[in-house]
């Protein structure tokens, strides 16, 4: 097991390159993507409108960067959608932690209105549309699923995550197996040079599409050696994303793609030691310290391990100190305890039996 970078090289440099030593769980799948704001109704957007076509409007949320997809390209979004006229949310990507694969130019009917919009965004963008029913759900609607009354206008908030330009509008699942790790492969290998270029957004990107072509439906048809190929290009990619999200501050969300790695391969140390940091920074500090004993178990001479670990015992410390201070007199000393006071009615009584003792003694001496 290769040791844990340093945690400057973790945080600013350095990517996994992959290897068949490292495993990742089937269910990681899926694409980060933003989550957004759930159950909140469509959201208000202010920027300008821009008519894409006659029953097509779009207004940008988020800037993306780079090129807009061209016909037949195969492109990966996140998106829910509502009937404008109820409010009703019937699709939700992000909820359902899968992204829509979409081929322009062969989509299905009722996606015309929603690729006519996909056809106008870059990489990264994120958008809302306004899509009459005639490139909708049509006249009639769904009563299937999803649930879409008849002319039902529909509003879309979609976010590109990524395309690729086949020239021949192939979907993941007309790939051969080669086909379809090579691709992952190559996005991979993308990632890893926008990361050591500081483009950490457009880094993650490359790393959600090499993870959307080893799906579940895909990875649980993989054996033998093409398996190891996949999970060899699929576990970098978390692990590299958990990078960028620690730079970018997003701890929850590398914590997220660290368990993946640690749920199929618990001692994978570069997951621990990424996850232990991020927990550390939220002050997580019991369960950051168990994945650094963990990761220095298995990395015993490993430097950047210690110091997070020594790190943790400093923060512990002073914390302490702290709160010794600070509840220090708070209550004032300790008061002394106060002496007992005398029962008088026993004092007067002993004081009467001596007295009474004593007249006796006389007594008993004069009559000798």
């Amino acid at each position: 097991m290769a040791e844990v970078e340093e945690e400057q090289q973790l945080q600013n440099s350095s990517v996994d390159q992959g290897g068949t030593d490292e495993i990742i769980t089937e269910g990681a799948s899926v694409v980060r993507g933003e989550l957004p704001q759930d159950d909140a109704g469509p959201p208000k957007v202010d920027s300008e409108v821009e008519v894409l076509h006659e029953k097509v409007t779009k207004q940008i949320i988020k800037e993306g960067h780079g090129q807009k997809p061209s016909k037949y390209a195969t492109c990966f979004v996140h998106y829910r959608a509502w009937a404008e006229s109820t409010q009703h949310k019937f699709e939700d990507t992000w909820r359902e932690q899968q992204p829509l694969e979409l081929v322009i130019g062969k989509e299905k009917k009722e996606m015309t209105g929603l690729a006519i919009g996909v056809n106008n965004m870059k990489s990264g963008e994120r958008a809302l549309f306004h899509v009459g029913w005639e490139l909708a759900y049509g006249k009639e609607g769904s009563f299937s699923f999803p649930n879409v009354p008849p002319t039902a206008d529909v509003l879309y908030e979609v976010e590109l995550i990524g395309f690729d330009e086949t020239g021949e509008g192939k979907t993941r699942g007309d790939m051969t197996v080669e086909e379809r790790i090579g691709t992952a492969d190559r996005r991979k290998m993308d990632g890893n040079a926008l990361f050591k270029e500081e483009k950490l957004e457009e880094a993650m990107q490359q790393y959600e599409m090499a993870i959307a072509y080893m799906g579940d439906d895909f990875m649980f048809q993989l054996f033998g050696k093409f398996r190891d190929m996949a999970l060899a290009v699929k576990n970098p990619c978390h692990l590299n994303m958990a990078a960028c999200l620690l730079k970018l501050q997003q701890y929850d969300e590398a914590i997220a793609q660290c368990s993946i790695v640690l749920a199929e391969e618990e001692n994978n140390v570069k997951a621990l030691f990424r996850r232990g940091k991020a927990r550390s920074i939220l002050g997580q500090t019991d369960a950051a310290r168990e994945d650094f004993l963990k990761a220095r178990k298995l990395a015993p001479q490993d430097k950047a391990i210690t110091r997070e670990l020594n790190l943790i015992a400093e923060h512990e410390k002073a914390v302490y100190k702290k709160q010794k201070e600070l509840y220090k007199g708070l209550f004032g000393p300790r008061p002394e305890p106060k002496p007992k006071s005398r029962n008088w009615l026993i004092v007067i009584w002993q004081w009467l039996l001596s007295l009474f003792h004593m007249l006796f003694r006389h007594k008993t001496r004069k009559d000798d």
